[in-house]
């Protein structure tokens, strides 16, 4: 059965016409195709974010078609046959027809073929196999991309064993596309291969592993997939510290990944900074962990708006807000009380410190430790006070001379 791509905006741009244009007029007809996730994407109805293109070019033929045509060619990896075509502002990454030579499980040696079902069968699931031509018919090599992407069924191609010793982050593929594209129970083949080889892991990049967690765990519904990672041992071999207790009703409470990373792990600043090195976590991933963790201790969801204000004033918006969810979690039946929280400390922006070494020194106080002690004092009773607007120039004449008596 024919099953051909309908009413994809993408197909019929004039960028994506463009570069398949330059592509087969260097190799003719059937040269290029589209491949993997947008092809995979249209199928079922899900918005197509990237294109991607292989072709039966080599990566210097297809350099000279693209910049043959007008277009403007980056060499964003030609070793392995890639190169990024960009034209009306629209990235296309094109790679040419590859067979692995070699693999250590981390990186492979590949050997570029014109044979479309060699390539097929060096890619990771059945549903990611997939191809389509300029006019949107699809091409199925392995003969059950289709009916997986329909049925939601995330399938290795060919050998589970043998594709995850290729490349170990195929594990945490696995469950991330599971996350997102998955129905009904995980493969069992998938699932028994992941929990044998899961110590595998160790042997990947830890940006490579952290950027494939977080995508996971942005699935509109990582639940599944995480249950389905910690009962096959991934989720320990990946988090030791990990705990799913609250992770659950993270998910309900909130869409942001690095908030429901949160709840996988104590709200502890050892615990998280230890995670957040070993796991190379970005740097705004690593300040959100430190910043919750900090203001836990102070964030309570029966807190008055004083004292709310006076935590974002100590420990910044974002880290109030992700700590409120964090207690969120710890009491689902306490949503009004978490939204209140939050949206205060989005709201409300700290003023800054009305008084300072210059205000004391007109009092008399010599430069040096005691306008430290001074301004320190006058801070915190500011603060206790819920930031008054007026009466400073009084409140620190009274702790420079306090009144007698």
């Amino acid at each position: 059965m024919t099953v051909r791509l309908t009413d994809q905006p993408w197909l019929t741009a004039s960028s994506t016409r463009a570069v398949m244009a330059a592509l087969e007029a260097a190799g003719g007809p059937d040269c290029a195709r589209f491949v993997g996730g947008c092809v995979r994407n249209a199928l079922i109805g899900v918005p197509v974010d990237d294109i991607d293109i292989a072709t039966t070019l080599k990566p210097e033929e297809t350099d000279r078609a693209i910049r043959a045509a007008g277009l403007k060619a980056v060499p964003t990896g030609m070793a392995h046959g890639t190169l990024t075509a960009i034209t009306e502002r629209t990235p296309f990454e094109i790679t040419t027809l590859r067979r692995d030579v070699s693999t250590d499980g981390r990186n492979a040696t590949v050997a570029f073929t014109d044979d479309w079902a060699e390539d097929a069968a060096r890619r990771d699931f059945r549903l990611n196999a997939l191809y389509a031509d300029g006019e949107g018919q699809v091409f199925d090599p392995t003969g059950h991309g289709v009916a997986d992407a329909e049925a939601g069924r995330i399938v290795f191609v060919g050998d589970p064993e043998t594709r995850i010793t290729e490349d170990y982050l195929r594990i945490l593929r696995f469950f991330r596309f599971f996350a997102w594209y998955g129905r009904g129970e995980p493969d069992a083949a998938a699932l028994k291969a992941c929990r044998k080889l899961a110590p595998g892991m160790s042997r990947l990049s830890a940006e490579r592993v952290s950027k494939e967690f977080m995508k996971l765990l942005a699935a509109p519904d990582p639940r599944p997939a995480m249950a389905a990672m910690d009962e096959a041992g991934v989720l320990r071999q990946l988090l030791p510290e990990a705990s799913r207790a609250l992770f659950d009703a993270a998910v309900s409470a909130s869409d942001d990944p690095v908030v429901r990373l949160m709840a996988l792990f104590p709200a502890e600043e050892p615990v998280v900074r230890a995670v957040s090195a070993r796991l190379r976590f970005a740097n705004a991933t690593r300040d959100r962990l430190v910043g919750s963790a900090l203001a836990s201790p102070v964030t309570d969801l029966s807190m008055s708006d004083a004292a709310v204000r006076a935590a974002v004033y100590r420990h910044g918006s974002r880290a109030v807000a992700d700590a409120a969810y964090r207690r969120w979690a710890e009491a689902p039946g306490r949503e009004d009380d978490a939204r209140r929280l939050i949206g205060l400390a989005q709201a409300w922006t700290p003023p800054r410190l009305p008084v300072g070494g210059r205000q004391v020194a007109k009092l008399g106080v010599e430069p040096g430790p005691e306008t430290g002690r001074l301004l320190k004092a006058f801070e915190e009773g500011w603060i206790a006070d819920d930031f008054p607007a007026e009466g400073h120039a009084e409140r620190l004449a009274a702790l420079i001379n306090p009144p007698r008596g």
